[in-house]
């Protein structure tokens, strides 16, 4: 049976527990920081006004969330919460490369061309594995990290419920509209596996009962998902390819370097000051 620890304090005095739960919780954050950072690039890019408002909420809550871990990472002796999230190298995130990825051509603030499907897929799709995740975390040994986990699941079930519905509607309406999710659910399926790798530290984290093996979550996923696809009438596309590279050891595309440019470029121009 695993040790359960209820406070910073005392995981800190378990070495090899507090790095584990340390790879663990960047891996958290930078997957929420990513992909709220992502769907922040379509504010005022949205097919109308409401969803505008709808997707900048979707992602002010994932940053929020990307906050909570790394405050958390704070507490436990990490760096400063801020530092960690704008400051550190592009081979120090932990994030999967799923995330990373550019909406689309172009640039939010110079003739964007971005394709909304991809949107909504890949939200979806990073949506029921945080579902999953979440779920895992409920009963991890680190018990700031369960409760946290249980505070974010309210607000995370309706971020799914919101890009489910966008998936019945488009699905069901044009050949043009099905085609275009089909293309996005291919094109997400090139990173798949990313989301589940737990990184070099993979036995450390499930050992330790931080959280379940990626395996048993990607089971989860991959039912829920199949049954999700099935009942859209979009086409399945079967086993993941494994990832060449994988972002939870700091291997990452080119997008990133891109993506951390922009969410560091305020902080940068004066870290000392009080925002």
């Amino acid at each position: 049976m695993s040790l359960t620890y209820d406070t910073p304090e005392a995981a800190q005095k378990d070495k090899p527990y507090l790095d584990a739960l340390t790879e663990l919780l960047f891996q958290l954050a930078d997957d929420d920081h990513l992909n709220g950072h992502r769907g922040s690039e379509w504010i005022g890019l949205g097919p109308h006004i409401e969803e505008d408002v709808a997707f900048a909420s979707i992602s002010q809550d994932t940053m929020g969330h990307a906050v909570m871990y790394y405050d958390m990472l704070e507490e436990l002796g990490a760096g400063k919460s801020d530092e960690l999230a704008q400051l550190r190298k592009p081979e120090d995130y932990r994030n999967a490369t799923l995330v990373e990825r550019e909406n689309g051509a172009g640039h939010y603030r110079d003739n964007p061309d971005f394709d909304w499907a991809y949107a909504i897929i890949r939200n979806y799709i990073y949506g029921v594995f945080k579902k999953f995740r979440l779920d895992a975390l409920e009963q991890s040994s680190y018990a700031p990290l369960a409760e946290t986990a249980k505070k974010i699941k309210r607000e995370q079930f309706y971020h799914l419920y919101h890009w489910e519905v966008w998936i019945d509607q488009l699905a069901h309406s044009t050949d043009e509209a099905r085609e275009r999710l089909n293309q996005a659910v291919a094109k997400t399926w090139t990173d798949l596996a990313s989301l589940f790798d737990l990184g070099p530290k993979a036995d450390q984290i499930t050992g330790f009962g931080l959280l379940v093996s990626s395996e048993t979550i990607k089971h989860r996923f991959m039912g829920k998902l199949k049954e999700k696809l099935d009942k859209a009438g979009l086409i399945w596309p079967g086993e993941p390819p494994a990832v060449p590279a994988s972002g939870r050891e700091g291997r990452h595309s080119d997008e990133l370097l891109q993506a951390l440019n922009e969410i560091g470029e305020v902080y940068r121009l004066d870290p000392a000051a009080t925002w």
